[in-house]
């Protein structure tokens, strides 16, 4: 750890106006080294398209109210709310049925897509210790539109709720009912890969600070940053980081490429036998 490092970057969507606004449909994107958060406002009857999409993409609809139409291909499927799609590369649409939220998420290969990104000049230079993106591999019964219940009870020992496909690794952490314990947090670092941590409810304080080393010129200020909803937040490496819910909330912890260590663990992924790990070793 010889730096330098790179610093977070916070977007708060309640505070910019959208990069895109149009016949209703209001939307939002912030990125990562590997991701980009879209976040719309959509009315029933939106359409949002993709044509030649390099990669699988994600859809997650967090309210029960809302419901969506999804096609890739020849393929057509009705998504309700309260879940998380993944949707195939090449031509794709979603049409709104039911107005509300959503969240989608790509890699920054959609260059159209990452050209919006209210914060896309932190990211003209590489972070050496994030490796290239690479793909996780195709399902063994190909691309399709695969769609998940959010509704998912705790399961003692399980770390939130989590899916994975090619591309992300999605945990939708069970929702705050209040502050957080102040002596329960869980300060950790990531070597070679960022975290998203995205507010859809309440309020959260990300505690973060970086390494000191040898060269003071490396070196950052801890930060303290309060993010309402809605909000991404991109904590890079090897910062150490914990959040604090200040306030009954929900949080999503986004990951890209997945993790191989949650993937590891028994029961933590929830459709791990959809989608098949890299060989290890």
């Amino acid at each position: 750890m010889s730096g330098p490092f790179f610093g977070a970057h916070y977007a708060k969507f309640y505070e910019q106006p959208p990069q895109e606004e149009a016949n209703g449909l209001r939307s939002w994107f912030a990125r990562g080294r590997n991701f980009i958060i879209a976040y719309s406002e959509v009315p029933a009857g939106a359409v949002l398209e993709r044509r030649g999409q390099v990669d699988e993409y994600v859809l997650l609809q967090p309210d029960a109210g809302t419901a969506a139409e999804v096609s890739a291909g020849a393929e057509t499927k009705q998504v309700p709310g309260y879940t998380v799609t993944f949707v195939p590369p090449g031509d794709s649409r979603i049409t709104i049925k039911a107005a509300g939220r959503i969240v989608r998420l790509f890699t920054p290969r959609s260059e159209d897509l990452a050209a919006k990104c209210s914060n896309a000049d932190g990211f003209r230079e590489p972070d050496p210790p994030i490796p290239p993106l690479q793909d996780w591999p195709t399902p063994s019964d190909g691309f399709k539109v695969r769609s998940y219940t959010l509704d998912v009870p705790p399961e003692p020992g399980r770390f939130g709720k989590i899916w994975r496909c090619t591309t992300f690794m999605v945990n939708y952490l069970e929702p705050a009912q209040g502050p957080r314990d102040v002596t329960r947090m869980s300060p950790h670092h990531h070597d070679n890969f960022e975290q998203c941590s995205l507010v859809l409810d309440g309020g959260y304080t990300h505690h973060i600070r970086w390494p000191w080393t040898t060269n003071m010129n490396h070196w950052f200020e801890d930060e303290h940053e309060y993010c309402g909803a809605p909000s991404v937040t991109v904590i890079p490496p090897p910062s150490i980081h914990t959040s604090r819910a200040e306030k009954a909330g929900q949080m999503v912890d986004i990951f890209c490429p997945p993790r191989v260590d949650f993937s590891m663990k028994p029961g933590w992924v929830l459709n791990a036998a959809d989608y098949p790990m890299p060989r290890q070793g």
